[in-house]
């Protein structure tokens, strides 16, 4: 099938989705569920989330060198600056599981150690400063504190654990690496390439502002009013660029990649919050799974209850900020203050989608492992917390 059709046939999917007539349908079961959280991804997530991300992603691919990546984000790399970076990366982004998968694509197909790539990867949207604010203020300064730090020591943790586990693999990476970033040269000033992603960057972020917490009228909440002043500037600056800085070969280039990246995501994406949505439904809605029976399992603190809470937290898509309120009412319901931080550690990190996706890129095996370290090590701060704070 030629491109452009390829192109026709997702983005009329795209636009069912979008404006599925679900208000018609006269069925409420866990099926309905399904195709709602599709539609409802669909619209708050494709255009202003993902599609973004899949430019980014496309520009990493090509208008970085992977000279540049392996240096600092491979084998021979400085250790502390790259795990720094990677483990706080979403403090800067707050992008969802989703949004994050095109970045991460991007970044270990150029070269990146599959330590610093999988660190990146969990903190991403794990480490959401205005998510983190809102646990504190919600739920409790406990579950916002440790939230942030446990977020953060997982990244560096999960990293290194990974990288250990397929060193073998990794070295046979940096070794074939090396080879192609020796001929590799930069096109641009290094400044030039940083100023560019940083305007992108700030498009992504701006653009998907979160609404303030009822009655803030601090920093966020000005912010928020101007968000998408400052989000089109950012584009707008992004347009300048690429016409002063970049030739046309290399425009036809990105988007040819980002469209690569979208054709390997988006389907997977979109099939996983089917699946999601049927087996566990929307917020406050039923699946086939019924929340109830989530709320009775995981109260107090046993290791059951913990594993289930990161297993149920795992599987879950968990949209940005949307994990606190579903936690406040699973906590009214009974849930221990243990599991609720092994769903907060294992949630906004991994969802079923986001799996599919992360298998296509670096395979099952260290997909399966990576998805195993977030819930083991989950399970087992929850545990701790919930000995700590009872």
């Amino acid at each position: 099938m030629k491109e452009w059709k390829k192109f026709l046939l997702m983005a009329g999917i795209f636009l069912g989705c979008f404006y599925l007539p679900i208000e018609l349908l006269p069925f409420r079961n866990p099926f309905f569920e399904a195709i709602a959280l599709v539609q409802w991804y669909a619209q708050e997530h494709v255009l202003l989330c993902l599609v973004p991300a899949f430019f980014i992603a496309g520009a990493i691919s090509v208008f970085i060198s992977q000279a540049s990546v392996i240096k600092y984000f491979g084998a021979k790399a400085n250790k502390v600056l790259a795990y720094s970076v990677a483990s706080i990366s979403g403090t800067i982004l707050a992008v969802c599981s989703c949004t994050v998968l095109p970045l991460f694509s991007g970044i270990y197909k150029r070269g990146a150690g599959l330590g610093p790539a999988t660190a990146f990867l969990y903190s991403g949207p794990a480490i959401n400063i205005l998510a983190i604010i809102m646990t504190a203020r919600i739920l409790g300064w406990q579950l916002g504190v440790a939230r942030a730090v446990g977020a953060i020591l997982f990244s560096v943790v999960i990293g290194l654990l990974m990288h250990l586990i397929f060193l073998k693999e990794e070295r046979a990476r940096k070794t074939a690496g090396d080879l192609v970033a020796i001929e590799e040269k930069e096109p641009r000033a290094l400044w030039q390439n940083g100023l560019y992603f940083l305007a992108m960057v700030g498009f992504l972020v701006f653009a998907n502002w979160a609404k303030p917490l009822p009655g803030d009228n601090g920093l966020w909440a000005k912010i928020f009013a101007l968000k998408w002043y400052v989000a089109f500037s950012f584009l707008a600056i992004t347009g300048i660029m690429l016409i002063k800085w970049f030739k046309k070969p290399e425009i036809v280039e990105w988007s040819q990649s980002s469209w690569g990246f979208a054709k390997q995501i988006m389907p997977l994406l979109l099939l996983g919050v089917l699946i999601a949505g049927l087996l566990l439904g929307r917020p406050n809605h039923e699946g086939l799974i019924p929340s109830w029976i989530i709320a009775k399992a995981v109260g107090g603190n046993s290791f059951a209850a913990n594993f289930l809470a990161s297993i149920a937290g795992a599987f879950m898509y968990f949209a940005t900020l949307t994990e606190v309120p579903i936690l406040q009412g699973l906590i009214g319901a009974g849930m221990g203050k243990g599991p609720a931080l092994a769903l907060l550690l294992a949630g906004p990190a991994l969802s079923l989608p986001n799996m599919l996706v992360i298998r296509g890129i670096i395979g099952t095996k260290k997909t399966v492992v990576y998805v195993s370290l977030v819930v083991v090590m989950a399970t087992f701060s929850g545990i701790i917390f919930g000995l700590i704070v009872k």
